[in-house]
């Protein structure tokens, strides 16, 4: 009796580890809301977690035989992904609005709220965001490059589309690029702006990036916006 219990937590396991692992997909497929994919995500994980250690608790008694490993190995490693997440997402604000200026952020002019769909996060910046923005990230400032806004727009243009980005505007006279990055699993659009500033020394660069839905981006925006300022004033 043992034995056929350890199996059949060994195969639910298995079967909501899958579940795990389609979770994104079938967000991004348009088949799951995105709230209801992530709580499947979130639940599947922790229950799968859960059968994983009674699989390999029942290993270590020697009992339930290979489909115990299959289950441990799988509820185990949906569980490290849940609370990988979690880990990485302590320490930084639960904001979705990132910006070099939070004084006068770049507006989306392209990327409208028609664009953006229904039910998105809305484009007017809120400048409460700001304060716990520069709590959670003190380091993220405007760059300023020695180079004329021509080229930096350029560098800038050539670094969002190889990214295979696409482009709502390209608009050069303006020093304004706005671009959307969807992520490769969940299918979540971000919402980028590129401003670029005339100085006496060169160039400012400003960037905004600002998720479509979800309260919190885990830090995603932020990491965005550094990867863009180092391609672009490298």
């Amino acid at each position: 009796m043992p034995g056929k219990r350890t199996a059949a937590i060994a195969g639910v396991t298995m079967a909501l580890a899958v579940l795990v692992l389609l979770a994104g997909p079938l967000v991004k497929s348009g088949v799951l809301p995105w709230v209801a994919g992530l709580g499947l995500f979130a639940l599947g994980s922790l229950v799968a977690g859960i059968g994983g250690i009674i699989c390999l608790i029942a290993l270590v008694r020697r009992r339930g035989g290979r489909v115990a490993i299959g289950g441990a190995i799988s509820g185990i490693g949906a569980l490290a992904v849940l609370v990988a997440i979690i880990i990485n997402g302590r320490g930084v604000p639960r904001i979705h609005d990132i910006t070099t200026d939070t004084v006068s952020p770049p507006q989306f002019v392209a990327i409208t709220p028609a664009v953006r769909g229904a039910g998105s996060n809305s484009v007017v910046y809120d400048p409460a965001l700001a304060a716990q923005q520069a709590a959670g990230y003190p380091a993220l400032k405007p760059l300023t490059v020695a180079k004329p806004p021509a080229e930096v727009f350029d560098t800038a243009l050539r670094t969002v589309t190889a990214r295979g980005w696409p482009v709502a505007i390209a608009d050069a006279a303006a020093g304004r690029i706005e671009a959307t990055e969807t992520a490769s699993w969940w299918g979540f659009k971000d919402d980028v702006v590129i401003r670029l500033t005339p100085t006496e020394s060169g160039t400012r660069i400003d960037i905004r990036s600002v998720s479509r839905v979800g309260e919190g981006d885990f830090g995603a925006n932020a990491h965005r916006i550094e990867g863009l300022l180092k391609a672009i004033g490298g």
